[in-house]
Protein backbone atom coordinates (compact mmCIF):
# COMPACT_ATOMS: atom_id res chain seq x y z
CA UNK A 1 0.00 0.00 0.00
CA UNK A 2 3.17 1.70 -0.18
CA UNK A 3 3.05 2.87 -3.38
CA UNK A 4 -0.87 4.48 -2.97
CA UNK A 5 0.09 6.70 -0.16
CA UNK A 6 2.92 8.11 -2.65
CA UNK A 7 0.68 8.29 -5.82
CA UNK A 8 -1.74 10.20 -2.99
CA UNK A 9 1.29 12.65 -2.53
CA UNK A 10 2.35 13.23 -5.76
CA UNK A 11 -1.31 13.95 -6.80
CA UNK A 12 -1.72 16.14 -3.95
CA UNK A 13 2.05 18.02 -4.81
CA UNK A 14 0.81 18.29 -8.61
CA UNK A 15 -2.44 19.97 -7.66
CA UNK A 16 -1.07 22.21 -4.79
CA UNK A 17 1.41 23.34 -7.74
CA UNK A 18 -1.46 24.14 -10.18
CA UNK A 19 -3.34 26.16 -7.60
CA UNK A 20 0.19 28.00 -6.50
CA UNK A 21 0.50 29.01 -9.97
CA UNK A 22 -2.00 31.89 -10.27
CA UNK A 23 -1.10 33.60 -7.40
CA UNK A 24 2.52 33.22 -8.05
CA UNK A 25 1.76 35.18 -11.46
CA UNK A 26 -0.18 37.80 -10.01
CA UNK A 27 2.73 38.39 -7.83
CA UNK A 28 5.19 38.14 -10.15
CA UNK A 29 2.72 40.99 -12.65
CA UNK A 30 2.73 42.44 -9.54
CA UNK A 31 5.95 44.33 -10.44
CA UNK A 32 5.98 43.94 -13.73
CA UNK A 33 4.77 47.57 -15.91
CA UNK A 34 1.62 47.35 -17.41
CA UNK A 35 3.59 46.95 -21.18
CA UNK A 36 5.43 44.02 -19.90
CA UNK A 37 2.20 42.58 -18.86
CA UNK A 38 0.75 42.95 -22.18
CA UNK A 39 3.36 41.38 -24.05
CA UNK A 40 2.68 38.56 -23.10
CA UNK A 41 5.11 35.49 -22.44
CA UNK A 42 5.48 32.53 -20.48
CA UNK A 43 8.09 33.93 -17.54
CA UNK A 44 7.75 34.47 -14.14
CA UNK A 45 10.63 36.97 -13.42
CA UNK A 46 9.83 40.76 -14.19
CA UNK A 47 12.25 41.41 -16.62
CA UNK A 48 12.01 45.19 -15.35
CA UNK A 49 11.29 44.99 -11.53
CA UNK A 50 9.03 47.93 -10.09
CA UNK A 51 7.58 49.13 -7.16
CA UNK A 52 5.50 51.50 -9.28
CA UNK A 53 2.53 49.75 -8.65
CA UNK A 54 2.34 49.92 -5.16
CA UNK A 55 3.57 53.52 -5.05
CA UNK A 56 0.89 54.78 -7.51
CA UNK A 57 -2.17 52.35 -5.59
CA UNK A 58 -1.17 53.68 -2.16
CA UNK A 59 -0.09 57.29 -2.98
CA UNK A 60 -1.60 58.49 -6.44
CA UNK A 61 -4.99 56.56 -6.15
CA UNK A 62 -7.05 58.72 -3.95
CA UNK A 63 -9.62 56.49 -2.75
CA UNK A 64 -7.89 53.34 -2.45
CA UNK A 65 -6.63 54.15 1.60
CA UNK A 66 -10.90 54.74 1.93
CA UNK A 67 -11.64 51.34 0.45
CA UNK A 68 -8.76 49.44 2.36
CA UNK A 69 -10.25 51.23 5.31
CA UNK A 70 -14.06 50.13 3.92
CA UNK A 71 -13.21 46.68 3.82
CA UNK A 72 -11.38 46.63 7.00
CA UNK A 73 -14.25 47.83 8.96
CA UNK A 74 -16.67 45.89 7.46
CA UNK A 75 -15.42 42.13 7.64
CA UNK A 76 -14.20 43.36 11.36
CA UNK A 77 -17.74 43.92 12.20
CA UNK A 78 -19.27 41.09 10.36
CA UNK A 79 -16.48 38.75 11.79
CA UNK A 80 -17.07 39.61 15.31
CA UNK A 81 -21.30 40.06 15.21
CA UNK A 82 -21.01 36.12 13.37
CA UNK A 83 -18.82 34.89 16.29
CA UNK A 84 -21.09 36.44 18.97
CA UNK A 85 -24.40 35.83 17.16
CA UNK A 86 -23.91 32.62 15.90
CA UNK A 87 -22.38 31.05 19.06
CA UNK A 88 -25.41 32.30 20.84
CA UNK A 89 -27.52 30.89 18.50
CA UNK A 90 -25.89 27.63 18.18
CA UNK A 91 -25.78 27.11 22.02
CA UNK A 92 -29.61 27.68 22.68
CA UNK A 93 -30.63 25.04 19.73
CA UNK A 94 -27.97 22.65 21.82
CA UNK A 95 -28.36 22.94 25.56
CA UNK A 96 -32.03 25.28 25.75
CA UNK A 97 -35.37 23.09 25.17
CA UNK A 98 -38.10 25.44 24.18
CA UNK A 99 -41.12 25.06 22.54
CA UNK A 100 -39.87 25.03 18.78
CA UNK A 101 -36.43 24.16 19.35
CA UNK A 102 -36.45 21.02 16.45
CA UNK A 103 -38.65 23.61 14.09
CA UNK A 104 -36.27 26.30 14.52
CA UNK A 105 -33.28 24.07 14.10
CA UNK A 106 -35.12 22.62 10.50
CA UNK A 107 -35.72 25.91 9.24
CA UNK A 108 -32.17 26.75 9.69
CA UNK A 109 -31.47 23.59 7.67
CA UNK A 110 -33.78 24.40 5.25
CA UNK A 111 -32.16 28.03 4.89
CA UNK A 112 -29.09 26.49 4.01
CA UNK A 113 -30.41 25.21 0.42
CA UNK A 114 -31.69 28.56 -0.49
CA UNK A 115 -28.50 30.17 -2.72
CA UNK A 116 -27.98 33.15 -2.17
CA UNK A 117 -28.32 35.03 -5.63
CA UNK A 118 -32.08 34.32 -4.77
CA UNK A 119 -32.13 36.88 -1.77
CA UNK A 120 -30.06 39.42 -3.72
CA UNK A 121 -32.98 41.57 -5.03
CA UNK A 122 -35.38 40.83 -1.76
CA UNK A 123 -32.28 42.11 0.06
CA UNK A 124 -31.67 45.49 -2.25
CA UNK A 125 -35.23 46.33 -1.69
CA UNK A 126 -35.22 46.18 1.83
CA UNK A 127 -32.10 48.31 2.08
CA UNK A 128 -33.43 51.00 -0.17
CA UNK A 129 -36.77 51.06 1.54
CA UNK A 130 -34.55 51.64 5.04
CA UNK A 131 -32.55 53.96 3.17
CA UNK A 132 -29.41 51.92 3.76
CA UNK A 133 -28.11 52.09 0.08
CA UNK A 134 -24.24 53.30 0.22
CA UNK A 135 -24.11 52.83 4.35
CA UNK A 136 -21.57 50.53 6.44
CA UNK A 137 -25.19 49.28 7.85
CA UNK A 138 -26.12 48.07 4.97
CA UNK A 139 -23.26 46.36 3.90
CA UNK A 140 -23.26 45.08 7.95
CA UNK A 141 -26.34 44.36 9.37
CA UNK A 142 -27.77 41.72 6.52
CA UNK A 143 -24.67 39.50 7.19
CA UNK A 144 -24.52 39.57 11.05
CA UNK A 145 -25.34 35.86 11.19
CA UNK A 146 -24.82 32.82 8.88
CA UNK A 147 -27.27 29.47 8.88
CA UNK A 148 -24.28 27.46 8.04
CA UNK A 149 -21.82 28.55 11.29
CA UNK A 150 -25.12 28.67 13.61
CA UNK A 151 -25.10 24.53 12.29
CA UNK A 152 -21.59 24.36 13.04
CA UNK A 153 -21.96 25.85 16.67
CA UNK A 154 -24.41 23.58 17.34
CA UNK A 155 -22.41 20.49 16.32
CA UNK A 156 -19.90 21.81 18.72
CA UNK A 157 -21.75 22.60 21.61
CA UNK A 158 -23.71 19.20 21.12
CA UNK A 159 -20.25 17.76 21.85
CA UNK A 160 -19.53 20.11 24.74
CA UNK A 161 -18.85 18.35 28.33
CA UNK A 162 -21.88 19.30 30.05
CA UNK A 163 -20.33 18.38 33.82
CA UNK A 164 -18.44 22.11 33.49
CA UNK A 165 -21.69 23.43 32.63
CA UNK A 166 -23.43 21.83 35.74
CA UNK A 167 -20.44 22.54 38.12
CA UNK A 168 -20.83 26.48 37.10
CA UNK A 169 -24.32 26.19 38.07
CA UNK A 170 -23.86 24.77 41.29
CA UNK A 171 -21.16 27.47 42.04
CA UNK A 172 -24.63 30.02 41.23
CA UNK A 173 -23.24 31.16 37.70
CA UNK A 174 -26.69 32.03 35.82
CA UNK A 175 -27.11 30.78 32.44
CA UNK A 176 -25.49 33.51 30.42
CA UNK A 177 -22.77 33.95 32.64
CA UNK A 178 -21.70 30.41 32.15
CA UNK A 179 -21.86 30.73 28.52
CA UNK A 180 -19.66 33.95 28.40
CA UNK A 181 -17.28 33.06 30.88
CA UNK A 182 -17.02 28.62 30.86
CA UNK A 183 -18.55 28.05 27.18
CA UNK A 184 -17.41 30.55 24.80
CA UNK A 185 -13.41 30.81 26.00
CA UNK A 186 -13.26 26.61 25.42
CA UNK A 187 -14.83 27.27 22.45
CA UNK A 188 -11.52 28.96 20.88
CA UNK A 189 -11.01 26.14 17.91
CA UNK A 190 -14.48 26.09 16.82
CA UNK A 191 -14.47 30.10 16.97
CA UNK A 192 -11.24 30.37 15.00
CA UNK A 193 -12.09 27.94 12.36
CA UNK A 194 -15.49 30.20 12.36
CA UNK A 195 -13.63 33.39 12.35
CA UNK A 196 -11.44 32.83 9.11
CA UNK A 197 -14.50 31.56 6.74
CA UNK A 198 -16.54 34.53 7.74
CA UNK A 199 -13.39 36.94 7.66
CA UNK A 200 -12.64 35.35 4.26
CA UNK A 201 -16.18 35.64 2.96
CA UNK A 202 -17.01 38.95 3.96
CA UNK A 203 -13.04 40.31 2.71
CA UNK A 204 -13.51 38.86 -0.61
CA UNK A 205 -17.39 39.70 -1.02
CA UNK A 206 -17.94 41.30 -4.55
CA UNK A 207 -21.41 41.13 -5.38
CA UNK A 208 -23.75 42.34 -2.50
CA UNK A 209 -21.75 46.08 -2.54
CA UNK A 210 -21.75 45.80 -6.61
CA UNK A 211 -25.65 45.77 -5.67
CA UNK A 212 -26.35 48.38 -2.98
CA UNK A 213 -23.30 50.73 -3.95
CA UNK A 214 -23.03 53.47 -5.99
CA UNK A 215 -20.98 55.73 -4.29
CA UNK A 216 -17.31 55.00 -4.94
CA UNK A 217 -16.19 56.65 -1.38
CA UNK A 218 -18.08 53.23 0.00
CA UNK A 219 -16.54 50.90 -2.23
CA UNK A 220 -14.66 48.28 -0.68
CA UNK A 221 -11.35 46.94 -2.03
CA UNK A 222 -12.60 44.04 -4.17
CA UNK A 223 -14.96 46.90 -6.14
CA UNK A 224 -12.40 49.20 -6.24
CA UNK A 225 -10.64 47.17 -7.93
CA UNK A 226 -12.85 47.02 -10.51
CA UNK A 227 -12.30 50.39 -11.35
CA UNK A 228 -8.78 49.94 -12.67
CA UNK A 229 -10.37 47.96 -15.62
CA UNK A 230 -11.55 50.83 -18.22
CA UNK A 231 -13.75 50.39 -21.42
CA UNK A 232 -10.42 50.39 -23.91
CA UNK A 233 -7.62 49.52 -21.59
CA UNK A 234 -7.32 47.61 -17.77
CA UNK A 235 -4.44 48.54 -15.77
CA UNK A 236 -3.72 45.22 -14.94
CA UNK A 237 -0.59 46.27 -13.19
CA UNK A 238 -2.54 48.12 -10.51
CA UNK A 239 -5.14 45.42 -10.58
CA UNK A 240 -2.56 42.71 -9.56
CA UNK A 241 -0.71 45.17 -6.76
CA UNK A 242 -4.21 45.92 -4.97
CA UNK A 243 -5.02 42.02 -5.43
CA UNK A 244 -1.71 41.38 -2.94
CA UNK A 245 -2.42 43.46 -1.01
CA UNK A 246 -5.82 42.26 -0.86
CA UNK A 247 -4.81 38.69 -0.33
CA UNK A 248 -2.54 39.88 2.62
CA UNK A 249 -5.05 40.29 5.43
CA UNK A 250 -6.52 36.81 4.71
CA UNK A 251 -3.21 35.20 5.07
CA UNK A 252 -2.17 37.12 8.28
CA UNK A 253 -5.95 35.45 9.78
CA UNK A 254 -4.90 32.17 8.30
CA UNK A 255 -1.71 31.74 9.90
CA UNK A 256 -2.72 33.63 13.29
CA UNK A 257 -5.36 31.17 13.86
CA UNK A 258 -3.98 28.00 12.30
CA UNK A 259 -3.58 26.18 15.41
CA UNK A 260 -6.87 26.31 15.87
CA UNK A 261 -8.53 25.53 12.71
CA UNK A 262 -8.16 21.91 11.98
CA UNK A 263 -8.75 21.34 15.88
CA UNK A 264 -12.04 23.56 15.18
CA UNK A 265 -12.93 21.70 11.95
CA UNK A 266 -12.72 18.28 13.92
CA UNK A 267 -14.80 19.25 16.70
CA UNK A 268 -17.71 20.45 15.04
CA UNK A 269 -18.77 17.27 13.90
CA UNK A 270 -21.42 15.52 15.97
CA UNK A 271 -22.69 11.74 17.20
CA UNK A 272 -25.82 13.08 17.20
Amino acid sequence: MNWLKGLLYVGLIFYGVITFLPFAWALSASFKPLSEIMAGGSHFMPDHFTWDNYRTIFFREPLFGRWLINSIVVAAFITGFNILFNSMAGYALARIQFPGNSFLFFVILAVLMVPGQITLIPSYLILKNLGWLNSYQGLIIPNVVNATFIFMMRQFFLNFPKELEEAAALDGLSRGETFFSIVLPLAKPALAAQAIFIFMGAWNNFLMPLIILSDPEMFPLPLGLNTFKGQYISYWNYIMAASMVLTLPALVIYAFFNRYFIQGVTFTGSKE
